[in-house]
């Protein structure tokens, strides 16, 4: 694999956001925290870490399939596919409008490139990771299934089911990774429905676990390269991600009053004026 060019992928980062702040403005729609607090993860794997056609081919044979569990963040993952080529970047005018391929929640009926699963119900994206990642076993591809999940998401009882699955059937062709921000749409995961230690039960159920900090792109390669290096040993790998919510526009970070509100017109203004523009908008 060759070495990340960080520059180009920061200056990318940088754009992203930019195409984040201005769909959910544009609409007054959307979920604009969890978005920008992943942006260095869809960077990192869409333009380095992932094996993957922008052509687009809904079986994925041969390629890396990438799935989004928490699909309320879909605003950064259509700025990452527009951007590595998916589709026109003018596309991301459209996001949530009537009759738009990009709904708020990704949808597969609109056949959008890059889109393999509806998602948005949360707990349900590791269930289709793992039968993903059998399918491909059972294929003889020996390319690696992700997915990316929420951290409020550890809530749902669907997740320890398919997390005691996957250990059990040995799926190590499988890399999960929490967006551990600490936020929920109601407040601090941790006043509304504590998850404890994380890392301490996806061990116990027979997972490897690493760690890694989500908005720096060096130490977040790194991490996603390692656990690459640990799959394909018998078990599947959780990367439990730490990122700050609204992380790159500074009124937003850390709360969780942005995990599903649009900025108004002095917002938007402020936003943007804190994210230059390095590609071009849209």
């Amino acid at each position: 694999m060759a070495h990340p060019d960080y520059p180009k992928l920061k200056k990318l980062a940088t754009q992203i956001r930019r195409d984040i702040v201005r769909m959910v403005y544009n609409c007054q729609s959307g979920h604009p925290g969890g978005s920008l607090g992943c942006t260095e993860f869809f960077v990192a794997m869409y333009f380095h870490i992932l094996e993957h056609d922008p052509k687009f081919s809904m079986d994925g044979r041969g390629e890396d399939l990438l799935f989004l569990s928490n699909g309320h963040i879909s605003p950064v993952w259509y700025a990452t596919l527009a951007r590595a080529g998916y589709f026109d970047t003018k596309e991301l005018s459209t996001f949530r409008m009537i009759n738009s391929r990009l709904q708020g929640h990704p949808a597969t009926h609109e056949h959008l490139p890059g889109i393999r699963v509806a998602s948005g119900s949360l707990g349900q994206g590791l269930s289709v990771a793992i039968g993903a990642a059998q399918a491909k076993k059972l294929n003889g591809d020996d390319r690696f299934v992700y997915v990316l999940m929420g951290d409020g998401e550890q809530q749902e009882g669907q997740i320890w089911e398919a997390c005691m699955y996957a250990a059990h059937n040995k799926v190590d062709n499988l890399i999960a990774t929490i967006d551990y921000n600490g936020q929920q749409i109601d407040g601090p995961v941790d006043q509304i429905l504590s998850l404890k230690n994380l890392k301490e039960k996806w061990e116990a159920f027979g997972w490897t676990v690493i760690e890694s900090n989500g908005n720096n792109l060096e130490a977040l390669i790194s991490s996603l390269e390692l656990a690459k290096s640990l799959a394909g040993k018998g078990k599947p790998v959780l990367n439990l991600m730490t990122t700050a919510m609204g992380f790159g526009v500074d009124f937003m970070m850390g709360s969780h009053k942005w995990h599903g509100v649009a900025p108004n017109e002095e917002e938007y203004k402020k936003a943007m004026a804190q994210l230059e523009e390095t590609l071009g908008d849209f």
